[in-house]
This record gives C-alpha cells, sequence and structure tokens, in this order.
C-alpha cells in the first residue's frame, strides 16, 4: 500500500528546532491559517477552497426522493467524501485508509449532526416527496488541514447552492426549471467551521500556561507528520460547540482546551465574514452578468 514520504531526520530535527524558535516553515504566527480562497462555479452550489497548497472541491445537489418511513416531515441530507490518488499517492481508489474513515467522520458530525440545514424545510409533501440535498467532497491536492478545508468547502456550496422551486396542488408536484422560477436558497440555520490543533510535545508557547504544550493552527503536512497530537473543534460565529474530536494523542490539560477554544472562536468569526464577502461579490457578479445578458444594442424603431 502506497505511504506519504515521512520528513527526514535533517528536516524534522530543523523544523522542531525552530518551532522552538517560534518560527514556522512558511513564516506563519501559529495561531494563523495559510491564505485561504475561495471561488464558485457558474452553477449554483460549486466551491473551490484553496487553504495553501490544499485544495478541496465540494459540490451541491439535490434531487426528489421519499423521506424515510421514520421521519415523514424532513428532507434528506448526506455527505460523501473521495480521497484518491489525486490528493496524494498515500491514497487509493475503492480502497478506505484510517485517514479518510475519520475525515469522512468529522465533516459528518460537524455539518450534518450539528443541523447545520433544516431539514424539515426540504420536505415536499409529508411522507411522499422531499428533497434529497447531497455534497459530494473531492480532495484535489493534500497539503495538510484537510478537515478545515472540506468544512468551509462544504458550507459555502451549502450557502451557494440553490434548488428549483416546487409547486404542490393535491398529490400532484410540479418541480419548476431556473427559467420559469428564481431558485431557493436552502435553510442554513448555522455555519459550523471546523479549526484543528497540532500539539507538540516538550515545547511551549511564550505565553503558556504550566504544563500547556506548544500548538499550532492550521498545520501544514509535514509539520502533521511531526505533531504528537491533534485535536479538532467545531464552532460557529455565535459561540456554540458542535463538536470536539480528539483520537488519541498528547493528553491536553482543561486550560489549554479553554485557550484552543477562544483562539479558534476568533478565527471562526474571520472565515464566516470571508465567506460572506465571497458569496456577495458572486451574487453582484451574476446580477451584472444577467443584466449584460438582457441588455440589447438595438434601437427603438
Amino acid at each position: 500500500m502506497p505511504k506519504e514520504l515521512d520528513p527526514s531526520t535533517n528536516e524534522k530535527l530543523f523544523i522542531l528546532d525552530a518551532l522552538k524558535q517560534g518560527h514556522r516553515l512558511d513564516g506563519r504566527d501559529f495561531d494563523s491559517f495559510r491564505p485561504l480562497e475561495l471561488t464558485f462555479g457558474r452553477e449554483y452550489g460549486l466551491a473551490d477552497v484553496r487553504l495553501g497548497k490544499t485544495r478541496v472541491l465540494a459540490r451541491v445537489s439535490a434531487d426528489v426522493v421519499q423521506p424515510f418511513s421514520d421521519r415523514p416531515f424532513e428532507g434528506i441530507f448526506t455527505i460523501t467524501t473521495e480521497l484518491g490518488p489525486m490528493a496524494s499517492p498515500a491514497f487509493e481508489t475503492g480502497r478506505s485508509t484510517e485517514q479518510e474513515v475519520l475525515l469522512a467522520r468529522l465533516i459528518e458530525k460537524s455539518i450534518r449532526r450539528s443541523n447545520a440545514i433544516d431539514t424539515e424545510s426540504l420536505c415536499i409533501v409529508a411522507g411522499q416527496r422531499c428533497w434529497h440535498v447531497r455534497a459530494d467532497v473531492h480532495f484535489l491536492n493534500h497539503d495538510g488541514g484537510l478537515v478545515d478545508a472540506a468544512c468551509i468547502a462544504v458550507v459555502a456550496a451549502l450557502q451557494h447552492f440553490r434548488r428549483p422551486d416546487v409547486s404542490v396542488d393535491g398529490e400532484r408536484v410540479t418541480i419548476h426549471t431556473l427559467a420559469e422560477r428564481v431558485p431557493v436558497p436552502l435553510s442554513i440555520l448555522h455555519v459550523p467551521i471546523c479549526v484543528t490543533f497540532s500539539f507538540f510535545e516538550g515545547e511551549k508557547m511564550e505565553d503558556a500556561e504550566e504544563g500547556e504544550p506548544l500548538f499550532l493552527i492550521d498545520a501544514a503536512l509535514q509539520e502533521e507528520q511531526l505533531r504528537d497530537g491533534d485535536m479538532t473543534v467545531t464552532l460557529n460565529k455565535f459561540g456554540e460547540v458542535c463538536q470536539v474530536a480528539k483520537a488519541g494523542g498528547l493528553p491536553i490539560e482543561a486550560v489549554a482546551l479553554h485557550r484552543c477554544m477562544r483562539k479558534a472562536l476568533v478565527k471562526v468569526e474571520e472565515i464566516t465574514a470571508f465567506i460572506a464577502k465571497r458569496l456577495k461579490e458572486d451574487h453582484d457578479e451574476r446580477v451584472r452578468r444577467d443584466n449584460l445578458l438582457e441588455s440589447t444594442a438595438e434601437n427603438e424603431r
């Protein structure tokens, strides 16, 4: 089975020594994200996220299905992930690694199980017809921070997506095309954002409490390979904790956990504002493009 190349001994010593001195390879602060880029496709629900060299593509689609028998008044929302050799030679098509399973579970808990979408608004006819909203996540390049980048891509694509409008006459359901009626946005209850912390044993931050280890936000791939533990927290801009995931590794004291939460909230507010800004820019561009298409140079006679 393919495996990622581990850093050499010289690289390991150089990176850890730089961290002791308060420096990272790319010059960032310990609590800084890499440059974040977010672009949307021409069709609704397509978001392309670049976090440094890491790239994730999320596409949201919807079709009409029959709801689950135990939830007749709710629609269906699912998230699928695809982690293949395009992202890294360590991943194989059709064979799920432990990292891919953990990644899929984290995204699932962060977005779907936190009720980011109002599934009751997806119901068309109770017990008969509902919308099935599906988010497909494709990882195009892996340089660390896959969970954070994937979460940003999914929540951005969900906010950007528009479903066709529907009219119901008795038991007859009519799905209108985009030309007939203006498409409808999804009902988003809140916007969860993941922030991953990487911990290093034996190192301390300058203003750290007693026994508190050094931690980084948005570790690159080489930093992820050298860390002694990690933790992913999911918050929204209101400070509500959606989930905390820490699968083994270096133990963390409650004081350090609270410190991480405070730093994560600042980053979540910044990322949420950035997504809202890009959504507005995309909306304004679509309005401008539609106005140009409707305009004509023909003179009235």
